[in-house]
């Protein structure tokens, strides 16, 4: 399908660390990407939006983001809305992110849900290279089944996202999500199981003791309406996986497990 912007949409930035305050710089982007002057947080680290002068996501469309989170730096990324990815008349959409997070560096990435439209389709790849066991990572995302209310409920064609994060030149983690609800048996045993909505949250890099695992699952045990787990990775890191009813429901769960693990950009 035809790119509705002409060529690839683009978003580069990085940060360093000055005087204990991080510091946007360089920043580059294309249409419809837009960033707000970043938020400054109380620990010297910054809060940046993304804000895009578009609907959502359209058949065709490309993007490309790059970020370098420089050493010492302190950055929260979060989007301005939640994102919805529309009807297509055949083809898909695709989004390519780099993301580099240098020694001593933190970097929480946190968009606003998802809302895949009927006959939607999206490929997701993102590549994460820690420098050493002092970069700290945490992707916080969350995906619904559709727009339920409107009866699209698993409409979309497919949703396909690859993340892969390498410490050094070691590979510590790599999920593979493709959800084909035309093939898959979305609401049954091992997919969405009834809920509607998916929560992810991943830690690279942060204290994961025994403790931690135990509160979390005790938090999410004591959450009506929503199923989930945390665990263990091979290489000492944390993931959680949460199922739910609304996008907020589990939005607020997020903050809990966050502030549960004292996670602040």
């Amino acid at each position: 399908m035809e790119n509705s912007f002409g060529k690839p949409s683009v978003l580069s930035l990085s940060t360093v660390c000055k005087n204990g305050l991080t510091e946007l710089d360089s920043v580059y982007f294309t249409a419809p990407f837009k960033i707000m002057k970043p938020f400054r947080q109380a620990d010297g680290g910054i809060r940046v939006m993304l804000q895009t002068a578009s609907a959502g996501i359209m058949g065709g469309d490309e993007q490309q983001l790059s970020v370098r989170i420089g050493s010492g730096s302190r950055v929260e990324f979060v989007s301005q809305a939640y994102e919805k990815i529309h009807r297509m008349n055949g083809g898909s959409a695709q989004r390519q992110t780099q993301i580099w997070v240098d020694s001593g560096a933190t970097f929480l990435y946190r968009p606003l849900p998802v809302i895949p439209f009927a006959d939607s389709a999206f490929k997701s790849d993102m590549t994460v290279r820690l420098a050493d066991g002092t970069s700290r990572f945490v992707l916080a995302d969350i995906l619904s089944c559709g727009r339920a209310a409107l009866g699209e409920r698993f409409s979309y064609r497919l949703l396909q996202n690859n993340v892969r994060v390498f410490r050094g030149a070691r590979l510590i983690y790599r999920d593979h999500t493709r959800f084909e609800p035309s093939v898959l048996p979305m609401e049954e045993l091992g997919f969405f199981e009834g809920f509607t909505h998916q929560a992810n949250i991943l830690v690279c890099g942060n204290s994961t003791q025994d403790g931690f695992l135990t509160d979390i699952r005790e938090l999410i045990d004591a959450m009506p309406d929503i199923e989930g787990g945390v665990s263990r990775t091979a290489f000492g890191d944390m993931s959680v996986r949460m199922l739910g009813r609304s996008g907020q429901q589990l939005s607020d769960c997020c903050d809990r497990i966050l502030d549960l693990l004292n996670i602040r950009a």
